[in-house]
């Protein structure tokens, strides 16, 4: 059973798909985080999304924003195992998800210190101001 799993194709497709989403995730996620405002993970900035565009497009919108996060996510996991920037690409994927929660889980993953700080850090190389966290009230 093992056996016709590791066969030597599926390996070389393994080591392909690795090195894929390491130089996507190398790509991917400073042009991400670097677009975001300084205050995204706070309470005050409005989320307001394709707010008073046509409901079919918002929901088809939402749809492919919720299956990019779910990727992202599960790439994010693949990542922990896989060289790669694991977190960053984990909190990509729960920040495009919709689900009750998020924001105070993107708010304890953003507030470690290793994650906020190379965060910072690539938003200053690209001339952009530090995220701002704030606690929860």
């Amino acid at each position: 059973m093992l056996d016709s799993f590791l066969r030597e194709d599926v390996l070389y497709w393994f080591f392909g798909l690795s090195i894929v989403m390491f130089v996507g995730s190398l790509i991917a996620i400073p042009f991400i985080l670097v677009r975001l405002p300084a205050n995204y993970f706070n309470d005050d900035h409005p989320r307001t999304w394709l707010r008073g565009h046509h409901p079919v497009l918002r929901t088809m919108a939402m749809v492919g924003k919720n299956v990019m996060g779910v990727v992202f996510l599960l790439v994010g996991i693949a990542l922990l195992f896989l060289p790669g920037q694991g977190i960053l690409t984990m909190l990509i994927g729960i920040s495009l998800i919709d689900f009750p929660g998020r924001r105070r889980l993107e708010r304890k993953l953003i507030s470690r210190p290793a994650v906020l700080q190379t965060i910072n850090k690539m938003r200053k190389k690209f001339g952009k101001p530090p995220l701002i966290v704030k606690d929860e009230p």
